[in-house]
């Protein structure tokens, strides 16, 4: 048993080099040999209830022969259960069993299969001498099931265990337990999860009637941006390449600095996807990031002035309205001439201290229409001095193209969404790629980018286009979006190759979490 105690000792220093430190409970859970239902009851003060979620005698494959020590094909019981606080509801452990029928004793068997009893109580209720032999202790990630269970984000690091209960010599049970990194700690923690964003457009870069920019967008459930916090004296950021570290570290000291917090925050960026592709993602994780820092130090500022601080939404409002709201999105623009908010034509890089434009639509996106994203193996998307530089030159553009831009979005886009015709709404996507400031971004674009919107178009998408600067191309449509996928990939690889998402739309904003 030294041996073994050992052995998960190792286990768990790895486990914290991986995901960060472990609270006492949660070493005690994962690496104790008696009793998980009366430790859970001693750490919760609060009886333990089990819910059965699924049961069933199903016939051994390989994995579940070799675990307990059976012929395949035996008959085992399989079982899925949650351990819950009997008092609060709330889930505390998931946790899968396998049994071999023809170990158990009538009793025995008939308290598995018909009572909701946690697995200890009915190896006390019978006197059968036991011992626990734990197997492994690691770290995964909740997908959509586990993550609705314990209502936390999906992708949130879990803390799971093997084990097996033997007796006689052989294991009686093979029991997996899991349960959420962010689940009984010994100090609070910030969870925020993201969405990433289309950004189909800017409206006007003409200016002529006293306002500029003014975006549109579609909320997407992923890509995505997990990133958790936690109070400390000195800023640490984990978990991501330079670039994003330097971007989270600027973000967190501008709104430390601004809340007079008197600490500072250790913030693990758990799931990320690259800046300047297309998808929003350094407006993301800086939000992300001053929203934390508000959150722990239990101070509130509204989302545009958190993103005014860190220098986002200074041009486009639709990331900022994405963390708020989701779904599909319209802002107003800004104030523009002398004396006004603007005076010029910039990106938000150059936009500094300018508040993020007015949210004037804000629309659910049809849940059964798929989205493509297609992201060249290719150079970034415009930023910095050169992005800069092609807003000073090209702007400000026809307004008669102005003009045009407006009348698709408000006669065909907005339609096309609100009566749930894809065919009117992709139209409108297609024509909206040869007008105003979006001609202009294409107009940059190597042919090996711009050629994904024919292939994606020939291959069935109903709409096709550049999401901001690029180089991520997407696909609108609701059947036949693997045959899309497979065009897209093919005219990738002659090009140097890339990456696909299928996703959809997220009608809803961030998930912020205190744990």
């Amino acid at each position: 048993m030294e041996v073994l105690w050992m052995d998960i000792a190792h286990r768990l220093k790895e486990i914290e080099e991986h995901v960060g430190r472990l609270s006492p409970v949660q070493k005690i859970l994962l690496g104790t040999d008696g009793s998980v239902t009366q430790l859970l009851e001693s750490v919760t003060g609060h009886p333990v209830s089990v819910r059965t979620r699924e049961q069933e005698i199903v016939k051994a494959d390989t994995l579940a022969a070799e675990r307990l020590n059976i012929a395949r094909g035996d008959a085992v019981n399989h079982r899925i259960v949650e351990l819950m606080d009997a008092t609060s509801g709330e889930v505390l452990v998931y946790a899968t069993s396998q049994t071999p029928v023809a170990r158990l004793a009538p009793e025995f068997r008939d308290d598995l299969m018909k009572a909701d009893i946690p697995i200890g109580k009915i190896i006390g209720r019978h006197h059968i001498e036991a011992r626990r032999e734990i197997l492994t202790a690691q770290v995964t990630s909740a997908g959509d099931d586990v993550s609705g269970i314990f209502s936390i984000c999906k992708n949130e690091p879990l803390l799971m265990r093997q084990y097996q209960i033997i007796h006689g010599g052989e294991p009686l049970i093979f029991i997996e337990e899991q349960f959420p990194y962010n689940k009984f700690l010994d100090e609070h923690r910030v969870i925020v999860r993201t969405p990433s964003r289309i950004h189909i457009t800017l409206l006007d870069m003409n200016g002529g009637l006293g306002r500029v920019d003014g975006g549109i967008g579609i909320t997407l459930d992923a890509p995505s941006i997990l990133l958790e916090a936690q109070a400390r004296p000195s800023l640490e950021v984990h978990g991501c390449d330079r670039r994003t570290e330097a971007l989270v570290r600027d973000s967190a000291e501008s709104v430390l600095a601004r809340i007079h917090a008197g600490g500072s925050v250790s913030l693990t960026v758990r799931e990320h996807f690259p800046t300047h592709i297309g998808l929003g993602g350094g407006s993301q994780i800086a939000i992300a990031t001053a929203r934390a820092c508000m959150e722990l130090y239990g101070k509130t500022l509204p989302t545009a002035e958190l993103a005014r601080i860190v220098g986002r939404g200074g041009t486009s409002g639709i990331g900022t309205a994405a963390f708020d709201h989701g779904g599909f999105i319209i802002d107003g623009g800004h104030r523009f001439g002398p004396g006004c908010e603007k005076t010029g034509f910039a990106p938000s890089s150059a936009s500094k201290g300018v508040q993020p434009p007015p949210v004037l639509v804000r629309h659910e996106f049809p849940g059964d229409w798929r989205i493509l994203l297609a992201i060249p193996a290719l150079l970034e998307g415009a930023s910095g001095t050169r992005e800069q530089e092609i807003f000073r030159t090209c702007c400000p553009v026809p307004v008669d193209e102005v003009r045009m831009l407006c009348h698709e979005v408000l006669m065909r886009m907005l339609p096309g969404l609100a009566e749930r015709d894809l065919d009117l709404f992709g139209t409108s996507v297609n024509a909206i790629q040869e007008l105003g400031f979006k001609k202009v971004e294409l107009a940059i674009q190597p042919r090996e980018v711009t050629g994904l919107l024919d292939t994606m178009r020939a291959a069935g998408a109903a709409g096709a286009g550049m999401s901001s600067f690029g180089p991520t191309m997407y696909a609108i449509t609701d059947t036949g979006m693997q045959e899309i996928e497979r065009a897209a990939k093919a005219f990738m690889q002659e090009i140097g190759g890339g990456t696909t998402i299928i996703t959809s739309a997220r009608n809803s904003g961030a998930a912020v979490r205190i744990a």
